[in-house]
């Protein structure tokens, strides 16, 4: 999604050996409308993975996130439409999302974690239930309390095993940036994956988002996030977490707490008493949206990666 494409951004313009693995639970917004009415797999946070990791014109890559402002298509964008149409020559998502990337020239390769028709299902701690990744947000807000785990609809789906060779042959593993319920742990609750990021003998980093997220992770601080994660996966998953270390500044700020949305906090000894190595960084993007930098960050990676490489 839009974390995981952030840092892609950064990290291409050092090197053209990755892959980003991408959750396909998805069920909301335009790719929601698709997914119900083509049956394919969401396309949304493949194809903006996909833009991040794309060598082409500007123009191209407008082209890709343009939305339709009106009529039967609005809302929808021209890259998702792109990709479904794909989908309909190819024998199968994997397949449109190979022949998308050889058309957009991208850097690396970007994978749905799974070719399976999941559902994502969210358990509050007061035992209230919701099934569909975006009814979660509402649900949250009605049960006014956290969310204890989620699951996939069905269980244990299995894992594309191109996603699965991707793990076991990787230099770095990077868990994150972005929404704690909803983009990273979907991705590890699917059958092997967490396993294979186990069995890894890379580097394994947790990059920490900056702010809480409505909806989702409201009240939550660096050491919730990766205690859910945890929780989900089991441990070994993550060596090293990085995080952010510059202030919001107030004026950027005060449209979000309104929101009730806060800066992450992070409390070092905490996640040290975990068994992770921290390590922070001014990582936040100049302008009127919080959102990491793209190119502090993967120098951030690289700079964290070289100190435990040896």
């Amino acid at each position: 999604g839009t974390g995981l494409s952030t840092m892609l951004r950064g990290l291409k313009k050092y090197t053209d050996r990755l892959t980003a693995i991408v959750t396909v639970a998805d069920d909301g917004g335009g790719s929601g409308v698709l997914r119900r009415e083509m049956g394919i797999l969401p396309p949304g946070d493949v194809r903006q993975c996909m833009q991040a990791l794309a060598n082409t014109e500007p123009v191209m890559e407008q082209l890709l996130g343009y939305r339709f402002p009106e009529g039967q298509l609005k809302g929808q964008s021209f890259g998702n439409l792109l990709l479904a149409a794909l989908n309909g020559m190819a024998g199968s998502f994997e397949e449109a999302v190979a022949m998308m990337g050889q058309v957009l020239a991208i850097s690396g390769r970007v994978l749905p974690v799974t070719n399976a028709d999941v559902q994502l299902e969210a358990v509050f701690e007061n035992g209230a239930r919701v099934v569909g990744e975006s009814h979660i947000f509402n649900a949250k807000k009605q049960q006014d309390c956290r969310i204890h785990h989620v699951s996939l609809v069905p269980e244990h789906p299995k894992a594309l095993p191109d996603a699965l060779e991707a793990i076991s042959e990787a230099d770095l593993i990077l868990l994150g940036p972005g929404s704690l319920y909803t983009s990273v742990i979907p991705n590890l609750l699917v059958n092997g994956v967490a396993d294979a990021i186990r069995a890894s003998h890379a580097q394994k980093f947790y990059i920490c988002n900056i702010m809480t997220q409505d909806g989702e992770t409201d009240g939550y601080d660096a050491d919730d996030h990766v205690r859910a994660i945890l929780e989900h996966a089991g441990p070994g998953v993550m060596d090293v977490c990085i995080a952010n270390d510059a202030p919001v500044p107030p004026e950027i700020m005060e449209p979000y707490a309104k929101e009730g949305v806060s800066q992450l906090e992070l409390r070092r000894e905490d996640l040290e008493q975990m068994g992770l190595a921290v390590r922070t960084f001014p990582l936040l993007e100049p302008g009127r949206y919080i959102r990491h930098n793209s190119d502090a960050l993967a120098r951030a990676i690289l700079s964290v990666w070289r100190e435990f490489r040896n």
